[in-house]
């Protein structure tokens, strides 16, 4: 019951600071899974299906304030959706999926580390369609192979390309999250036919979470000290599951 609790929290934790910025939270989740040591085969539809629920929220929320842009996301989620279908499907080893999974999230802790309030710019470049579609197949890929919605490889690269401006990084992020997550279960139902029947009480607080953090995201910033302490979270639970 104690451990039920606390992983409760960790993804109520997870979801309110995530979805702040666009996010669904599935690496906090599975960072907070891992420290718990479950098993690979309840992570990935755990979070994938905790993911489906924020995603929603925050995605309506930025959607509502403006911040989605429907030129920028087609392209990537074109060629994502079918990707992470397949890589729903997929079954990774257990060893190769902790190793995969502990390097996601060591690279999610460093661009946690990276936050800072966000710098407003009035001029971004239109999104070519076909580095689009070739960069969503490969995060659609691996996002549903691991259990994740690809948010934490689109944002920085919208951004670092001058594709969006910030907050409409986030509510395509969010929408991209969403339909990656569906597309991922779908994949692994259709491929283990299995649903982890304990996903109840987190998926309450992660909802719970994602309302606070999307409503937040969409209208103030949140202090990127928490992000930091997350950070640190993810940190120990990616190499716990890359050394142990």
């Amino acid at each position: 019951m104690d451990n039920i609790f606390f992983l409760s929290v960790l993804i109520f934790s997870a979801g309110l600071l995530y979805s702040s910025v666009g996010h669904a939270g599935a690496s906090g989740y599975l960072a907070a899974m891992a420290l718990f040591g479950l098993a690979p085969d309840i992570m990935k539809p755990a979070a994938l299906v905790l993911n489906i629920l924020v995603a929603i929220i925050a995605t309506l929320q930025f959607y509502r304030s403006g911040y989605f842009s429907w030129n920028i996301f087609w392209p990537f989620a074109v060629s994502s959706i079918p990707f992470a279908f397949i890589g729903g499907a997929l079954s990774l080893p257990g060893h190769v999926y902790k190793q995969v999974l502990g390097l996601i999230l060591l690279f999610a802790a460093y661009r946690l580390f990276q936050y800072r309030h966000p710098a407003f710019s009035d001029s971004v470049k239109q999104v070519p369609v076909l580095w689009a579609v070739l960069f969503g197949a490969g995060i659609g890929l691996l996002s549903g192979a691991v259990g994740v919605g690809g948010g934490i490889f689109l944002s920085p690269l919208l951004l670092f390309m001058g594709w969006a401006r910030t907050k409409e990084t986030a509510g395509v992020s969010a929408a991209f999250i969403l339909v990656n997550s569906i597309a991922g279960i779908a994949g692994h139902v259709a491929s283990v036919r299995f649903l982890p029947d304990v996903i109840y009480p987190w998926a309450f607080a992660a909802m719970f979470g994602g309302i606070i953090g999307s409503h937040l995201g969409s209208r103030r910033f949140v202090n990127p000290t928490f992000y930091r302490l997350l950070a640190i979270v993810l940190i120990i639970a990616g190499a716990k599951l890359i050394f142990a």
